[in-house]
């Protein structure tokens, strides 16, 4: 998939995912799942030319080269006899285990060092996700803080620290929120033509043992080709519509009293 289609599925599944962990409003829902089409882009950090790679220059460069060099080092030595040669993209980063450890990191680091944690944790999920999607991303982020805004001017606490207090309360969240992203880019990448290895190293199939789970053959489609851009794109952002709290319901609603006022003019 091509990376803004991987960051759209990330607001997806962060609609979804929210929903289930208990973020029913908008401004619960805004943030994370903002953080969670950010770190959607993540697992492409694997690859040299990614939107990831590219973001923050020699720092992403750099860090995106210590990923390549650890998964070519981890599929030499864990590959069968039937894998392919490479082992750079969509191989460590693409894994269910690498989804679950960075998300276990991110948990332990921000429970660790606080609201600076998780100031990190946020600005680099966001500065992907914007780098993507742009202005929407920063609508979401806007939702929580307008709805935030208020409560701390009316609060007796200084400012300062309803933001610590606010910034404390995400650390509930974060680790799956980065786990969750990582999780649907994957799963993004396995309705593709290569398939992706994210069951890795639970499934083990046909002498493979990074074998690349994809649906069947008509199921799937090219990257960056017309499928995902007039099809797969659309959907997605149609899914998302239907996600969000109330959106759908009002738009119904909203379409209905417009076909009654039309054809009430047409008697």
């Amino acid at each position: 998939m091509m990376g803004r289609t991987h960051a759209l599925t990330g607001v997806l599944a962060g609609l979804l995912v929210g929903r289930l962990i208990g973020l029913d409003t908008l401004p619960e829902l805004g943030p994370f799942t903002a953080t969670v089409a950010g770190y959607a882009l993540v697992p492409d950090l694997d690859h040299p030319s990614s939107a990831a790679t590219r973001m923050l220059g020699p720092v992403t460069g750099l860090l995106s080269r210590a990923l390549r060099a650890a998964s070519a080092w981890l599929y030499q030595h864990t590959k069968g006899p039937k894998d392919e040669p490479g082992g750079t993209h969509r191989h460590l980063t693409h894994t269910f285990v690498f989804a679950t450890v960075l998300g276990g990191i991110c948990a332990v680091s921000t429970a660790c060092w606080g609201p600076w944690a998780v100031v990190g944790w946020l600005a680099f999920g966001l500065l992907l996700a914007v780098d993507r999607l742009g202005t929407l991303t920063l609508v979401a982020f806007g939702v929580g803080a307008a709805a935030w805004l208020p409560a701390t001017l009316n609060s007796p606490q200084p400012a300062g620290d309803a933001l610590l207090c606010a910034l404390d309360q995400s650390t509930g969240w974060l680790g799956l929120a980065v786990a969750a992203g990582c999780a649907a880019h994957c799963l993004g990448d396995a309705l593709t033509e290569s398939g992706c290895p994210f069951l890795w190293p639970f499934l083990r199939l046909r002498g493979e043992t990074w074998y690349e789970i994809r649906p069947p053959r008509w199921l799937r489609f090219h990257t960056g080709k017309r499928i995902e851009q007039w099809l797969v794109f659309p959907a997605v952002a149609l899914g998302c519509a239907a996600a969000v709290p109330g959106l759908m319901p009002q738009a119904v609603s909203l379409f209905t009293e417009i076909a009654q006022a039309g054809g009430g003019g047409l008697r």
